[in-house]
């Protein structure tokens, strides 16, 4: 849980247990995409020629578009998979701005669905659906923070985005507000990862894995400094 002296302490992480979640999502992001990156060069060859990619993924018309943000939205209601993972898939598939754009419109329908659902059927819906541990702590954080620090929570890729939006669903934020948060938070991740998706496709390994590796020392940064942040953003609004 979040120490309420946790701006001033100097400290990265509030517990071990805040350190020990970020590290585990972090790295099973970063380990799924590479698994996801491997498999599919294993198990179709083609994959590595991009102009074949996306050949294939025309001839399936609209419906190829349609399954991907479908998954994209299940993914904010179910989490079975970090959404960035299918960001970069997206990217791999559909290019950079398509696969964002397909990602980002999942994502506002997922989160639609699960702020929703939390304001309709309150905290005890939410209690059993989500980890009480993870619930107190982000539960806490946003009650002191409000909109400043949800949306810095947003603009984190390691941080579990359906947990943030039952969160948000429980507080008095306007539907309206938490979506733009949505948008302008976690467009900046996606558009990232997919472009990493599309320098795989494209065989550029490094510029990936560059792109990769940016976006991970800036959410450590970033996370380090997020009460600063959040009161900088309190100042100017």
């Amino acid at each position: 849980m979040v120490d309420s002296d946790d701006a001033d302490d100097g400290r990265v992480f509030a517990s071990a247990v805040a350190r020990r979640d970020a590290i585990v999502r972090t790295l099973v992001l970063v380990g799924a995409l590479v698994a996801v990156t491997v498999a599919l060069r294993l198990a179709v060859p083609g994959l590595t020629d991009p102009e074949w990619v996306r050949a294939r993924i025309a001839a399936f018309g609209v419906l190829a578009p349609l399954a991907f943000l479908a998954l994209q939205t299940a993914q904010v209601v179910l989490a079975p998979i970090p959404g960035q993972v299918l960001a970069s898939v997206g990217g791999y598939l559909f290019g950079t701005l398509r696969g964002t754009g397909y990602s980002m419109t999942g994502v506002v329908l997922g989160s639609t669905l699960v702020f929703v659902a939390a304001r309709r059927f309150g905290r005890p819906y939410v209690e059993r659906v989500v980890d009480p541990a993870a619930l107190d702590r982000w539960d806490e954080f946003v009650a002191r923070t409000g909109v400043s620090g949800l949306f810095v929570l947003f603009l984190l890729p390691t941080f579990p985005d359906d947990v943030l939006c039952f969160v948000a669903g429980l507080t008095d934020i306007r539907l309206r507000t938490f979506l733009t948060l949505v948008v302008v938070g976690r467009t900046p991740s996606f558009l990232a990862v997919a472009y990493a998706g599309t320098q795989v496709a494209d065989g550029a390994l490094g510029t990936a894995a560059l792109v990769l590796t940016l976006l991970t020392a800036g959410s450590v940064v970033a996370y380090a400094v997020r009460h600063r942040i959040v009161a900088g953003l309190e100042r100017v609004t």
